[in-house]
């Protein structure tokens, strides 16, 4: 029996400045075959090329990852300014009414970082443009200088909700993460329950309260040697559970926390 599709949000890079490709980090293909047992599709996130009735057809479940531009600020009302950095509208264009469409319809996906922010502001909510420019924040910025394994290294704990959703995934209360973001969640959006917060505030894992489906999204990178990190390996596991029950044609009831 064929594994289950999960379709990989692709980012838009340019070869040698010049050549224009949509493309997605190794280590998330590996984490989706390894870990949920699925098999990877980098999707071009480009509304010329896909329609997000086409992508919910062709996948059983999606993977929002990370990327270099943000959302743009028009897409949560506020104006472009500098400190929000670069921007694909085009991405925008499908993930967020991808999101949307998923929490209706119960068709699961897994957000980071970026994807995570997705999220957010596919529901509703605003983001800060610079997290370590707040006052009492750290910077959850990738390390500039060193290996992969150094700017992919575990850095701060997450402290999540006792009973919840994720309490229950990871089977633990506190967890340690690495960080790579440079933006992250100003105001929640409907229906988004913030279940785990890094030392200085910041939120770090949020779910859909409702939704039919799998809804969760972490503000690290836990596609990061997936197979091996004790958080991430439950994270991609739970997800794989997730797509296979709706490729069998399951439709689970909504996620809710048990305290």
């Amino acid at each position: 029996m064929a594994r289950p599709v999960v379709g990989i949000i692709g980012n838009s890079y340019l070869i040698n400045d010049q050549y224009p490709t949509h493309a997605g980090g190794t280590m998330n293909s590996c984490a989706v075959s390894e870990v949920s047992g699925c098999i990877p599709l980098v999707i071009p996130a480009d509304p010329r090329y896909v329609s997000v009735a086409e992508l919910m057809e062709v996948c059983d479940g999606f993977l929002l990852t990370g990327g270099r531009p943000n959302v743009h600020p028009e897409e949560y009302g506020e104006p472009e300014t500098e400190a929000h950095g670069v921007f694909d509208r085009a991405r925008d264009a499908i993930t967020l009414p991808l999101v949307r469409a998923c929490v209706a319809s119960g068709q699961p996906f897994l957000g980071i970082c970026r994807g995570f922010q997705e999220v957010n502001v596919a529901m509703g909510g605003t983001l800060y443009p610079e997290i370590r420019d707040l006052p009492g924040r750290m910077n959850h910025r990738m390390p500039p200088d060193g290996t992969l394994e150094e700017k992919f290294a575990l850095r701060h704990k997450v402290t999540l909700t006792e009973g919840g959703v994720f309490h229950r995934v990871f089977g633990a209360s506190e967890v340690m993460t690495n960080t790579l973001h440079g933006q992250g969640i100003k105001t929640p959006g409907q229906r988004v329950v913030i279940e785990g917060h890094a030392p200085d505030g910041t939120p770090e894992a949020i779910y859909i309260d409702g939704a039919p489906g799998f809804t969760l999204a972490v503000q690290w990178h836990p596609e990061w040697d997936a197979a091996n990190d004790p958080v991430s390996r439950p994270l991609f596991s739970a997800f794989g559970d997730a797509v296979r029950a709706w490729a069998s044609g399951e439709r689970p009831a909504g996620l809710k926390a048990t305290g």
